[in-house]
This record gives structure tokens, C-alpha cells and sequence, in this order.
């Protein structure tokens, strides 16, 4: 605080200094004080040893004051480390139970094995959401969310074990119910946390440390194989499956371990009576997802741009379903490399879209917005038609990194232009559907994906016998390839679909009717 140069003022004793804060208000970078069952506001709980530790690392790695203008508190920095650290382990696991389904599968039907394996990561949020919601708004949400990780930590170290596809997909069903419980229990946390003026930015935070540490995890699952490569395959490595599946799923574990402790060591302020009242008021909604579907779409029918957005982004996203399914798989049959080759294309994929995100919130306000999104679907669409083309991962991965690159603005500007041509009282409704609409084509790309690629492997060889000559050179038709030159125009189509509705985007932004006479 600066004094004025002038004479020097003399204070009465009782008055404040200017620019303090009065001792009845409280302090908005100081987590709420702890309120008790009856709701009167009480002392912290005494702190264990691990969680003094704790404070003392996180207060040790704290520069000044820095932490508080970006979190807004240090609770919530610790709870966005939990999520960073969550957020890999759900990556890396993720790429390890794709590799480890397409190892169990049989011949002729690995496509379907993996989307066997990967429909119980989405269904169960399509139809079970709400009803979760309000399940975990009875319960302690802190313990809520040490159970999940430590649930899920146990699920993790037992996969290793698994030698069934039955076996992954219920191992798969029992992470995604945890999950599913896990995430309401922090998104309802952090705004007990947080300062009011410091949400959006923490809801910003929270997006970056979900989406942002897949190319970690996938830099990571490319680490694990190689040291994988380097254990020898006998006596205690064969026994514990260090592997590299095994180990990715280790390191999975471990890391929900981690993030459980973290989160166990936040201070939480418990809920009053009366929230506790009326949250056992609520009553469980089966049907809450398919409500918000229709009545999100009937606002966005009324704006192009927001008609455009969600088109494309839903259409787009059924196309890159397809790409994730069917990764592993074009690496095997088409690159005919390793394991840790469908790593490395992962993790090209990631900084791409790491690349692009930046680029885009850098640029965004300097460039048009929905040219921009429409654009970069297209790019994305021919980048992938390209990619898919190719049998050499030295061709392939710039290709990828280019993918990544325009993707990543896409899921950006599109973002961005929802905000815009949204009103705030209806917005929630309209991201409701559009992420549902979301999960829906993702589902429908895994469930048809696997099927259609081995279908279109079977015409392959009956049509053509595998294999077309194009200007005198061979090109392999293997249904993979031809799944993915499918999955590049769906994308291209999304791109199409969006421009067409941008050239009738003159409408304000969408706003609920008044039900009274105007003013």
C-alpha cells in the first residue's frame, strides 16, 4: 500500500486503515471457516502429520502471493493438482486398456473388442448422470471423492491381471461409475473454494488440467513401453505383469493413491442443515439427459451460429471417435509397427492439439471466430484423409501433429463462439445438450466403428482382394484404412454443415421469450 506524499495524516485509533479490509468481512483468498452440523461456524479439525507435511511442501513451492491471483486460493490449487494428477493417470489408463483390449481380441474382430471395451467409459454418463448428481449431493463430497480414487486404484492394480475382454469391460464399467461420482463431487466443491469473481477462471483451470495432460500421459505410455522393452520377460516381471500395460496401469494407480491423499488433506466447509435438507428433497431423474437434449436443441434451432457449433462439433466428434478406436489398430496392420509406435502417435496428436489450443486463445480476438472454426474442421477432415493414407510412421506423425494442430482451434473457436451468441440465463442448457449430443456421437462412432471396419475389411478382400493399383503403385485396402478415409469425410461434411449454417447467422444471440408484456 502506498501513503500520499503529502503532510501526514493522523488516524484516530478506532478507524481502519485505508484500503483494509473490516474484520467483519471475510477474506476471499482464505478458505470459509468450517461450519458444524448445526450450522454455526467453528474451528478447523486438528490436521494429521501428512497433511502438515503437506502444507509445508505446498507452502515451501508457493511464490508469493502469484497463487492466489491465478487459483484464487491455495485449497483450490491443491485440488487442481489433484485433478492434474488424476487427469494423467485417466489418460495413460485409458491408452493402456485400448492397447490391452487389442491384445485380447481375437483376429478379424479387435475393432469390436475395443468398442466393447470403451462403450462403458460413455453410456453409463448418457443415461445415469443426473441420477448420480443427486446421490453424491447426500453425501460428504470430500469422502466421496477419496472413495472413488481409492476404489479406482483398486480396480487399476487388478487389470494386469485380466485376460478377458468380458473381464475389461467390467473393469471398465467399474471406473466409469466411480468417475461419474467422482466429478460432480469436485465441480460441486470448487465454488466453496473459490472467490465468486475467481469461477470462471477456475472453471478454465479445471478444463486445462482434464484435456491438457493427454499428451503427457501419451508422452508417458510411450516412456512405460520402452522401459517395458527393457525388463527381461521371466520370473518376478511375468509374475507382477510388468509389461507395458502392466505398467501404465501401475503408474494409473498410483497416481489416484496420490490425488487422494491431496484431496484428503483439503479443508472442505461442510454443508448447513438446510442444504443438507434439501438436497434429500432431490429426488433421482433417470431421465434428465434426454430432457436436456430437447430442450437445449430447441434454443440452439434458433440461432445458426449456435445451430453451426453444435453440428459441427457433434459430427466432428463422431469422426474422431473413430480415429481413437481405430488407432491401434492402423498402426498394427497398416505401419505394421510396435506398441510404442501407436504411443508415439498419440503423443504427436496431443502436442498438436496442445499447439493449437494456444495458438487459438492467443489469436482468437484477432482473427474471424467462425470462419476460423469452420475452417479448421475442414483442414482437420483433409489432414486425416491424408494421414490415413500413408504406411510409414515418419510420414505419418507430422501428419498427426498437423491434426492435432487444427482440431485443437476447433474445440476452441467453437467454444468461444457458444459463449457469444448465447444468453447467460439459458447457457447452461445449451452446453447441456451440446454435450450430450457430444457423448451420443461418440457412442454411436464406437459402436459402429469396430463393426463397420471389419465388414468393409471382409468387401475388401472379396471386391478388390485386399488392394487397389493407383498410377501403376499398390495401395493396401484394408477395412482400417477405409473406416478412416470415412471417418476424414464425416469431418469434412461437419465443416460443411457448419459454413452452410453460418451464411444465415445474422440473429442476436438466443434469449428465452418473455412470458409478460414488454416494457
Amino acid at each position: 500500500m502506498c501513503w500520499p506524499r503529502s503532510g501526514r495524516r493522523v488516524r484516530p485509533r478506532s478507524a481502519p486503515l485505508a484500503g483494509s479490509r473490516p474484520a467483519s468481512e471475510a477474506d476471499p483468498y482464505r478458505p470459509p471457516p468450517r461450519r458444524l452440523a448445526s450450522g454455526a461456524v467453528g474451528e478447523q479439525p486438528p490436521r494429521s502429520s501428512a497433511g502438515i507435511r503437506l502444507d509445508e511442501a505446498f507452502e515451501a513451492a508457493r511464490p508469493s502471493g502469484r497463487l492466489e491471483r491465478i487459483f484464487g486460493t491455495r485449497a483450490f490449487f491443491r485440488l487442481w493438482i489433484a485433478q492434474v494428477v488424476s487427469a494423467t493417470g485417466d489418460w495413460l489408463g485409458l491408452v493402456a486398456l485400448i492397447a490391452l483390449a487389442d491384445q485380447l481380441a481375437p483376429e478379424g474382430s479387435k475393432s469390436t473388442a475395443i468398442a466393447l471395451v470403451l462403450i462403458p467409459r460413455v453410456a453409463p454418463g448418457f443415461f445415469l448422470a443426473t441420477a448420480v448428481g443427486v446421490i453424491v449431493d447426500r453425501l460428504n463430497r470430500k469422502r466421496v471423492m477419496v472413495a472413488c480414487d481409492v476404489g479406482r486404484a483398486l480396480v487399476l492394480v487388478t487389470l494386469p491381471f485380466v485376460d478377458t475382454i468380458v473381464g475389461l469391460v467390467v473393469a471398465s464399467f467399474l471406473l466409469e461409475l466411480l468417475t461419474m461420482m467422482w466429478q460432480p463431487a469436485k465441480e460441486a466443491t470448487v465454488p466453496n473454494l473459490v472467490p465468486r469473481e475467481k469461477l470462471t477462471a477456475a472453471n478454465s483451470l479445471n478444463v486445462a488440467a482434464a484435456y491438457g495432460m493427454f499428451p503427457v500421459a501419451a508422452g508417458a505410455a510411450a516412456l512405460l513401453a520402452k522401459a517395458a522393452e527393457a525388463m527381461p520377460d521371466e520370473g518376478w516381471v511375468t509374475n507382477l505383469r510388468l509389461n507395458e500395460e502392466g505398467l501404465a496401469f501401475y503408474v494409473d494407480a498410483l497416481s489416484f493413491l496420490v490425488t487422494a491423499l491431496i484431496i484428503w488433506s483439503i479443508a472442505i466447509p461442510s454443508r448447513t442443515r438446510d442444504e443438507r435438507r434439501a438436497m434429500k428433497r432431490g429426488s433421482l431423474d433417470l431421465g434428465g439427459a434426454i430432457r436436456e437434449l430437447r430442450e437445449g436443441w430447441r434454443l440452439v434451432g434458433k440461432n445458426p451460429i449456435v445451430r453451426s457449433v453444435n453440428v459441427g462439433l457433434a459430427t466432428a466428434v463422431m469422426g474422431a471417435g473413430m480415429v481413437i478406436l481405430l488407432g491401434a489398430r492402423f498402426v498394427d496392420e497398416v505401419i505394421v509397427g510396435r506398441e510404442a509406435d501407436f504411443h508415439a502417435v498419440l503423443f504427436s496428436l496431443g502436442v498438436g492439439m496442445a499447439v493449437g489450443v494456444g495458438a487459438a486463445s492467443a489469436l482468437q480476438n484477432r482473427i474471424n471466430r467462425a470462419r476460423g472454426f469452420t475452417w479448421s474442421l475442414m483442414g482437420a477432415g483433409v489432414v486425416l484423409l491424408v494421414a490415413a493414407s500413408v504406411d510409414r510412421l515418419s510420414l505419418m506423425i507430422p501428419l498427426v501433429v498437423m491434426l492435432g494442430m487444427l482440431a485443437g482451434p476447433s474445440y476452441v473457436l467453437g467454444f468461444t463462439l457458444l459463449h457469444e451468441n448465447v444468453a447467460n440465463e439459458i447457457r447452461g442448457r445449451v452446453f447441456s445438450a451440446l454435450l450430450v449430443l457430444v457423448r451420443l456421437c461418440f457412442l454411436i462412432a464406437l459402436t459402429v466403428g469396430g463393426v463397420l471396419t471389419d465388414l468393409l475389411d471382409n468387401l475388401s478382400d472379396r471386391w478388390w482382394d485386399g488392394f487397389a493399383s493407383v498410377l501403376g503403385a499398390r495401395v493396401e485396402l484394408p477395412g482400417v484404412r477405409l473406416t478412416l478415409w470415412l471417418a476424414a469425410l464425416i469431418i469434412m461434411v461437419a465443416g460443411a454443415l457448419a459454413t452452410w449454417s453460418l451464411r444465415s447467422a445474422k440473429r442476436p444471440p438466443v434469449a428465452e421469450p418473455s412470458a409478460g408484456p414488454q416494457q
